[in-house]
């Protein structure tokens, strides 16, 4: 007899063996050793409960075993420590448990032992092997299974490792996929090593022809701040500490042929001796912090522009007026101060447009509701516009029974005449300048057109942005680019769309929608 148990023993050490370096999966090696257990030592069922060190004891494969068992048996392993020390694990006292339970709760099993699952000098799980049949487990089957179970701890402690590597690729693949910014992991040869969606699209090339290429191949920049390049870099000896990044900026030239201005942000990766291994690239869409600057270089300059032309008109009136050495006719006088007051109320305008400017970037803008009835208002901004010009004629159609509606009058006072404004503006040889209504389900559509310039195609998606004007328009007109900018802004804090009519023959059409009760829209 043994002869053949040091046989079976052996093959029964060699299938542990063999699942040490062939199974990584933790279930189905969990559920080979505890088959191969009960079969070594002639048993019926067993279970294997691992240690996790916020769980504490939990069954995480049984054969044989009844579920009622199962509860009882995870009850009492709740009440069992485990501090990692083999040598502080009372294991009497385990097994004195696990007797006194298939005594008083069998469910068909008669006896059992238990022993530790043993890597490194720490406890990391608890092996149960149970009989059906009275007698004890002999010191041959308490050694013959303390041998297994010192191999079987270690393919669990591999099969541990194995998923929680998996678990925090899965993580890393999740934070790469899902980040907004373009990531690339790139070789020391510089060789892409893996892209995330995120770069794909911003390159406009798909992930999988992209990695292998070199880096230099896929990230070709233009319109460099310094022309720095990575390669430039590393010639010139970077990195020289572990943290020293790398930042440059440029247009990311793609297959579309437009280019997208990026920020990339090196990170060297060095191993213990200091030598690059990899780089970690970080992209960054930049297109609207390039948009920012323009912005504010426009800023400064149209508000530079539209300041200087009415301080210098006011200055060089005064300064003429108040020559001691000239004594000025009264009509030239009233002439003068005309253009003066005439300058001021430009300034004013002016700054009044820049604060609410602000306010609307600030999300503050104001909008007091109250009746408004559009017909008679329209109707006194009209008449005070005609005073204006001799070279326009105005046309009011508006239905007579336009009904009373939620708004603010001042807001919605500012937004005519701003629309007025500009149709004067931009018909300076003069025509009509009509100011039209319907009424519609639950709103109400005004549109003012006039008989000017019009407004190109290619300018018609901008004209409501901020600051912006036409190539044409600042050649021939003065103005900061604000008027149509702060229109749409009272427009949408009313619940309303404004927008121009592209079939107009000759001119601009400009409509806007208000809904008849803007607080029920707003509430909504």
């Amino acid at each position: 007899m043994l002869p053949d148990f040091r046989v079976r023993q052996r093959d029964y050490l060699l299938e542990i063996s063999r699942a040490i370096t062939q199974e990584l999966n933790l279930d189905s090696l969990l559920a080979r050793i505890l088959t191969i257990s009960i079969e070594m030592l002639a048993g019926q069922a067993g279970l294997i409960a691992l240690w996790e060190e916020r769980g504490g004891w939990s069954v995480a494969a049984s054969i044989g075993v009844a579920t009622p068992f199962l509860r009882y048996l995870e009850s009492l392993l709740s009440q069992v420590s485990n501090q990692g020390d083999p040598s502080l694990l009372d294991l009497s006292e385990i097994n004195h448990v696990v007797q006194k339970l298939t005594r008083t709760a069998s469910f068909g099993l008669l006896t059992g032992v238990g022993l530790p699952l043993v890597v490194r000098r720490r406890v990391i799980g608890l092996i149960f092997i149970f009989r059906n049949y009275a007698g004890v487990f002999s010191s041959n089957d308490r050694a013959l299974l303390q041998s297994f179970a010192d191999q079987a701890a270690i393919a669990v402690y591999n099969a541990q490792l194995y998923t929680q590597v998996s678990r925090e690729k899965q993580r890393l693949d999740a934070i790469l996929d899902s980040a907004a910014d373009g990531i690339l992991i790139i070789a020391a040869d510089h060789r892409i090593e893996r892209c995330n969606p995120a770069f794909a699209r911003m390159a406009g090339i798909p992930q999988a022809a992209i990695i292998g290429r070199r880096h230099e191949d896929v990230v070709v920049l233009s319109k460099q701040k310094d022309e720095m390049t990575l390669e430039k870099a590393e010639a010139g000896g970077w990195p020289l500490t572990p943290h020293a990044t790398l930042y440059v900026e440029g247009d990311l030239q793609r297959p579309n042929g437009i280019p997208l201005p990026v920020g990339i942000t090196y990170a060297p990766l060095l191993n213990q001796d200091g030598s690059l291994i990899g780089i970690i690239a970080t992209v960054r869409d930049i297109t609207r912090f390039r948009e920012a600057d323009e912005l504010k270089t426009t800023f400064i300059s149209v508000i530079s522009h539209e300041l200087k032309t009415p301080v210098a008109l006011i200055k060089g009136y005064v300064s003429t007026l108040r020559r001691e050495d000239a004594h000025w006719d009264p009509s030239i006088v009233q002439d003068s101060l005309a253009v003066i007051e005439e300058e001021a109320d430009r300034l004013t305008e002016l700054i009044e447009n820049l604060l609410d400017a602000t306010r609307l970037q600030a999300g503050v803008l104001s909008i007091n509701l109250a009746d408004v009835a559009l017909v008679p208002l329209i109707e006194r901004i009209v008449a005070k516009f005609r005073t204006q010009t001799t070279q326009h004629k105005f046309v009011v159609e508006l239905p007579p029974d336009l009904p009373v509606i939620m708004a603010d009058e001042n807001r919605i006072s500012q937004l005519l005449s701003n629309l007025l404004s500009n149709a004067i503006k931009y018909s300076p040889e003069g025509g009509e300048i009509r100011i039209s209504g319907q009424e519609r389900a639950e709103q109400i559509v005004i549109c003012v057109s006039d008989e000017g310039c019009g407004i190109s195609p290619e300018d018609i998606p901008f004209i409501f942005d901020r600051f912006y004007r036409s190539d044409t328009a600042k050649r021939t007109t003065k103005g900061a680019g604000l008027g149509l900018y702060l229109a749409r802004a009272v427009v949408e804090a009313h619940g309303g769309h404004i927008w121009v009519d592209p079939k107009t023959e000759k001119g601009t059409k400009i409509c806007f929608s208000l809904p008849k009760d803007a607080k029920r829209k707003l509430s909504r």
